[in-house]
């Protein structure tokens, strides 16, 4: 008999694995402490991937898979992954142990340790998910001294033919991102998005028994993520038809009554393995190629440098980075997070709103985290542990792989320049210039100094003077010390004081 186990973010369907017979295979799935307490998930985070989960099970069992599913309160559950490996082992005379690669490096060491130690014959499968193997990225840019994403993009464009016109990109343009940055203009309304209507008041009943410990909120009886393959392709399909022509344009823009705005919010689903990046870029080149009178470029290769571009290369990175990435902290922060992380009640408008719809949501778009909360994170000198921590825990979609290469990388640049060749930081005029949060803030986006001064103008400019020896000589953000060089020494005193207030104060913020 032959054990393969199948882990919770490893739902794809069309794996070879269940195109075989089905005699002689047992196949295990578990729900566990182990993955529930290593961090501190959202609850929306736990129930979605047991729900999943469950459904994926069942789904194999009706096909006439042999299936083993300990649930979290099973008696037989020992809650550690090669424990219970061990004991099914045992339980079951196994002969032979199979797996797929894990995305995550602990789980991966995990299983290659307990591998090395069975008697038995072992064997990996590639996961069958990703455009790009993992060391494929450290195979490109082997001997370059920086790892530049557009590269990498533009070698997985011509790799897969998309958007090409032979060797060359389809109007000998392969980027639009300078077209993909606009605000909501005022009275627009962005497109309803698709919510699903399941109840799982039953897991969110089990987890409390359990005393497994979440953050955020939930409406359990009224679960709207898409947790099955056919949900799945459903939100895939809303999204080419109903948010594609305008994704690209306004994917950087926030607002305060549109969560979703035009996103496709795919991401759960891609990162569970309930759909492929390849049928979604497909997918939805193929309804752009239908409708180009309707749909412009900028908006579709917009997205397909998310796909195929930035989520392939940030995997890359984390493959060719760990473990040594996850210590990385080039400015020495040293600051907790504000206790408002967990309650979004602050005076800051932006991260009130950014914070809470995380919290009520367990999501926000790549900009809110980028740009609002990790910039905060960033020029408020955050331990990149915490704040690692807290986007690992918060999002549905965050699995090591894929957040902590945008978290400790892109957006705190505590990895050095590994990721981005320069901080991603801005003052109140960014935030305002991309959203409606300022309108209605307590504090005043225009002004740098006084009692309603916007925190993220001083800090701004505190963060680049503190930082002064390790940034000055990156060509990317010079201009910013000239700038400060050129300010007068009183207005660059009374600047850095009252960031130096507000850094002493962050609970109060």
């Amino acid at each position: 008999m032959v054990l393969r186990l199948i882990l919770g973010d490893q739902l794809n369907e069309k794996h070879t694995w269940f195109q075989e017979e089905k005699h002689d295979v047992l196949y295990v799935m578990m729900e566990m402490r182990q993955e529930t307490d290593y961090v501190r998930h959202h609850i929306q985070k736990v129930l979605g991937f047991f729900t999943a989960m469950r459904l994926f099970a069942e789904n194999l069992q009706q096909q006439g898979f042999k299936l083993k599913y300990l649930s979290l309160n099973d008696e037989q559950n020992s809650q550690s992954l090669t424990q219970n490996l061990a004991w099914l082992i045992a339980q079951h005379g196994i002969s032979r142990f199979e797996y797929q690669q894990p995305d995550e490096y602990r789980l991966d060491k995990q299983l290659q340790e307990f591998a090395d130690s069975l008697g038995i014959p072992t064997k990996v499968y590639d996961s069958e998910h990703f455009l790009s193997s993992r060391n494929e990225l450290a195979d490109f840019f082997e001997g370059k001294k920086t790892f530049l994403m557009e590269s990498f993009y533009r070698m997985m464009r011509k790799k897969y033919g998309i958007l090409m016109d032979g060797k060359e990109p389809l109007t000998g343009q392969w980027n639009y991102d300078a077209d993909n940055r606009k605000k909501l203009p005022k009275n627009h309304r962005p497109v309803e998005p698709l919510l699903f209507d399941r109840d799982v008041s039953d897991i969110e009943v089990l987890l409390q028994k359990q005393g497994i410990q979440t953050i955020g909120s939930v409406d359990a009886k009224h679960f709207f993520w898409p947790v099955t393959r056919s949900e799945s392709l459903q939100l895939l399909h809303f999204f080419v038809e109903h948010c594609l022509p305008n994704f690209g344009t306004y994917e950087d823009a926030m607002a305060m009554q549109y969560w979703s705005v035009y996103h496709a919010r795919l991401s759960f689903s891609m990162n569970l393995k309930l759909l492929s990046p390849l049928e979604i870029v497909e997918t939805a080149v193929a309804h752009w190629q239908a409708n180009q009178d309707s749909i412009s470029i900028a908006q579709i290769e917009g997205f397909v440098r998310q796909i195929i571009g930035w989520r392939e290369y940030m995997r890359g990175i984390y493959w060719h980075q760990m473990p040594a990435f996850q210590q990385l902290n080039f400015f020495e922060h040293q600051n907790s997070l504000p206790s408002f992380f967990w309650t979004g009640k602050t005076k800051m408008n932006c991260l009130k709103h950014c914070i809470g719809q995380s919290l009520n949501m367990a999501y926000a778009h790549h900009i809110q985290r980028l740009m609002v909360i990790g910039n905060f994170c960033l020029l408020a000198g955050i331990n990149p542990d915490e704040v690692d921590e807290w986007y690992l825990g918060i999002y549905i979609d965050a699995i090591e792989w894929v957040e902590i290469t945008n978290t400790r990388g892109m957006s705190q640049y505590a990895d050095g320049g590994i990721v981005g060749s320069k901080p991603y930081t801005a003052s109140a005029n960014y935030i305002d210039k991309m959203s409606d949060y300022c309108s209605s803030c307590f504090y005043d986006n225009k002004q740098k100094t006084g009692a309603k001064a916007c925190p993220f103008n001083s800090l701004y400019w505190h963060f680049y003077e503190r930082n002064r020896s390790k940034l000055q000589r990156n060509p990317r953000i010079g201009m910013a010390y000239v700038t400060l060089d050129k300010m007068p020494a009183q207005q660059k005193k009374e600047l850095l004081q009252q960031a130096e207030m507000y850094l002493s104060r962050l609970e109060d913020l």
